[in-house]
């Protein structure tokens, strides 16, 4: 963005590094905001990308700001706290931008992106969800570490509001809101014992009292619970439009990715839960899983999601026991009789993808 210029448009914002996936995120969520930009004719906004890469943007509509290594050192200091970088690049853009709204890439819309920027007004802040209160678990992390201190300064209690930072929404003049998050964290990141969410806790603070916050869960669908799920999904997509992502059929096809977790109707899970019956008890919910990755869901893009559900079933087994199943033990349960009549004709399949992954 030429420095001077300031644009007139909404600005989404997207800040995207590191592995691959998170740039098919990425991709997906940017063409389901162009997707459903018809929903609100005549209206346009601009798309600005903060990446490490530019080929996976090169088929889309939008603006990439090369992002290298020591940009994004010096974003994430003083303590290399990498979440700090979205705070800092939102300030950025709304130096020159007078609205914007930084994205996460595990999103995908179900409503035009311009409803976002109808809830950002002045005074307000736009975030992806509002939660719980602060006081509601003080056994958690950020609780125990900072509660008091932020008490003694008359920053929290435990009446706040926890936010979920997966969309950041604000006007230029509220901008500044932006400095404090950002001094909050390089304050308070000595003290939070690593928890990972120390970022959007301190929008969280920020905002206290200070601003009305809004939230969009009903525009777009933040996919951070069951990511390799929703995940397989959009990798599904890519897959077969990767090519030509703003063709007619995969923009129709952007609506066959849905928000619904991919499971088999109720019928068919009762008569799953009988059939686990037939094997031990610590194996059940383990069977149970697998049998959902093997149900031929009508929706092409659900069925892609099998190898993540048996991916997730071998994951919380290994969390159910005290330490993770060895390649013996996982090929003896899978050498049961309840086993094999389960999975039936995919219980090869099934077995061969978790023993590999059980040697990594």
């Amino acid at each position: 963005m030429p420095k001077g210029h300031t644009p007139a448009r909404p600005q989404l914002v997207y800040l995207v590094f590191g592995a691959h996936t998170y740039h098919q995120e990425a991709q997906f969520s940017i063409v389901s905001a162009l997707a459903n930009l018809h929903k609100t004719p005549g209206e346009a906004l601009d798309i600005q990308v903060y990446s490490d890469s530019l080929e996976p943007y090169q088929h889309l509509p939008v603006t990439v700001h090369p992002l290298d290594a020591s940009t994004r050192e010096a974003w994430n200091q003083p303590y290399g706290y990498h979440f700090r970088s979205k705070h800092v690049v939102l300030r950025q853009v709304l130096a020159n931008a007078p609205v914007a709204a930084l994205i996460d890439t595990d999103t995908f819309f179900h409503q035009s992106p311009i409803e976002l920027f109808r809830r950002i007004k002045p005074g307000t802040l736009l975030c992806n969800a509002i939660g719980a209160n602060f006081g509601d678990n003080k056994q958690c992390r950020l609780h125990q570490s900072l509660a008091t201190m932020l008490a003694a300064r008359g920053l929290a209690d435990h009446s706040m509001s926890l936010l979920n930072s997966g969309v950041i929404g604000l006007v230029q003049e509220d901008a500044s809101l932006l400095d404090q998050s950002i001094a909050l964290m390089d304050e308070y990141y000595p003290h939070a014992q690593g928890a990972y969410t120390l970022e959007e806790f301190c929008l969280s603070v920020a905002a206290y009292r200070q601003m009305h916050v809004n939230q969009c869960t009903d525009l777009l669908h933040h996919y951070w619970s069951r990511k390799q799920l929703f995940r397989a999904k959009v990798q599904a997509w890519l897959a077969k439009h990767q090519q030509a992502p703003l063709s007619r059929e995969a923009l129709e096809d952007v609506a066959r990715v849905n928000t619904q977790l991919p499971k088999p109707p109720t019928l068919r899970r009762l008569g799953y839960k009988a059939l686990s019956l037939t094997l031990p008890s610590e194996q059940r919910q383990f069977l149970r899983e697998l049998m959902y990755g093997c149900y031929e869901y009508p929706n092409e893009f659900d069925r892609a999601s099998a190898p993540a559900w048996w991916d997730k079933a071998l994951e919380n087994a290994n969390a159910r026991h005290s330490q993770p199943l060895c390649h013996k033990k996982l090929h003896q349960w899978f050498d049961r009789p309840g086993m094999r009549l389960g999975l039936g004709s995919k219980h090869g399949t099934v077995r061969d993808s978790l023993l590999k992954r059980s040697q990594r």
